[in-house]
């Protein structure tokens, strides 16, 4: 990248760490605001995604907050090892993502803060919930629809994206064995036929296709492309280099398709697709208003998403691509829908026409700016690169 690209990028991480400084103190237990003015309350997932950036930006006062975070969340885990879905409230509960994402962030602040053993009480009662959520009892856990990050959006049984998110956390606690039984069942094929046998397990692998199923239980299975989910396979390492170049070089051909067919208005992959239309048999009738083609879960373009994304490019080594992409996220996270800011760093566009269309100063978009940027610039995916050290693999379905 020449010198002159990196001054945008430069002012977007100053306006990022504004971002996040401005949300550090809202009205519930002055924990940390999910946006700056449409979002008061402390949603878990949120903040523990946002952990990611809140670490590689070095700023003392967001480690301290967010410290505290994971500790008011250990305080109301319930009794079974759940994490609740709002960090102040313990009777919220239900989400498939907080407890492997508490996981996550837990093991996240281990290697970066320290110390070693923090919150290992909590992080034990979580590691004992998730195993209680796999039904076959081989670390594939399932998950109920809606209760992920995608509040609109139907996920059935074996979500990749909470897997993946398991599987990291797994690695980086050093968790290995169960790591390893995890990927392998992901390594499996999604079953095709209507009647799935005793000795055949149902995985997340589809055929002839380099990404990774949305979801699959049994025998049933959606195949429509979750990014989130597939950015984290490739920086977690259980997608191999070679299929992380396949997934990489796939995305941007259907992204480009979909932008000469006008689905797609930037340079940046929305969040799903193909997106679920009206005549489609997994079109929901709550999609006519919350969940149109090209919206918010149904392949609106998120930029904390798109952050993960960049991360992957870095992580499958192609670094001018990951460039690229971070100007193009740099450009989009100027517009406000709202608020008179320089950035905006909203919560999702609507991928036709780029438009902002969610909560302006969004503390993930911000935070996921944050770890973006510094991937790209330092060609490194910090935490993720010790999950892809060198291990032992299963061999890799064609």
């Amino acid at each position: 990248m020449t010198t002159p690209d990196w001054k945008p990028i430069e002012r977007a991480k100053e306006a990022a760490v504004d971002v996040l400084l401005h949300n550090l103190h809202g009205p519930f237990r002055r924990l940390p605001r999910t946006a700056g003015w449409g979002y008061p309350e402390p949603y878990t997932r949120d903040l523990m995604i946002a952990t990611l950036g809140v670490l590689v930006s070095g700023d003392d006062k967001l480690v301290k907050a967010w410290r505290r975070v994971l500790e008011v969340l250990a305080g109301n885990q319930s009794p079974l090892g759940h994490i609740p879905s709002l960090v102040h409230d313990a009777e919220d509960r239900g989400a498939s993502d907080t407890t492997p994402l508490f996981l996550l962030a837990a093991a996240l602040f281990r290697m970066a803060a320290g110390p070693s053993d923090f919150l290992d009480e909590a992080v034990g009662k979580s590691l004992t919930w998730m195993a209680y959520r796999s039904p076959s009892d081989r670390v594939l856990v399932a998950q109920l629809p809606t209760s992920d990050w995608r509040d609109e959006q139907w996920v059935l049984g074996y979500g990749l994206y909470v897997n993946t998110v398991l599987y990291t956390a797994l690695r980086l606690l050093a968790q290995h064995e169960r790591a390893v039984v995890l990927r392998e069942m992901m390594e499996n094929f999604t079953v095709t036929g209507e009647r799935q046998h005793r000795h055949v397990h149902e995985g997340l692998v589809v055929r002839h296709k380099p990404y990774y199923a949305l979801w699959s239980y049994k025998v049933y299975r959606s195949e429509r492309f979750d990014l989130l989910g597939n950015s984290l396979a490739i920086l977690s390492g259980i997608a191999s280099r070679t299929r992380a170049g396949h997934l990489v070089t796939w995305i941007e051909t259907e992204c480009a398709a979909l932008r000469k067919n006008e689905d797609l208005a930037v340079g940046l992959p929305p969040n799903f697709f193909p997106y679920v239309r009206p005549d489609d048999p997994d079109w929901l009738p709550r999609y006519q208003k919350y969940n149109q083609p090209g919206e918010y879960h149904n392949g609106g373009i998120w930029p904390f998403v798109c952050g993960f994304y960049i991360a992957a490019l870095v992580a499958a080594g192609r670094y001018r691509l990951a460039e690229r992409h971070l100007l193009a996220l740099t450009e989009l996270i100027r517009a406000p829908r709202h608020a008179q800011v320089e950035f905006g760093f909203n919560e999702w566009h609507r991928a036709q026409d780029g438009t902002p269309q969610g909560e302006d100063w969004q503390t993930w978009s911000a935070a996921m700016y944050l770890y973006a940027a510094h991937c790209v610039q330092t060609q490194s995916t910090p935490f993720f690169d010790r999950c892809r050290e060198a291990e032992p693999r299963p061999q890799e379905h064609p």
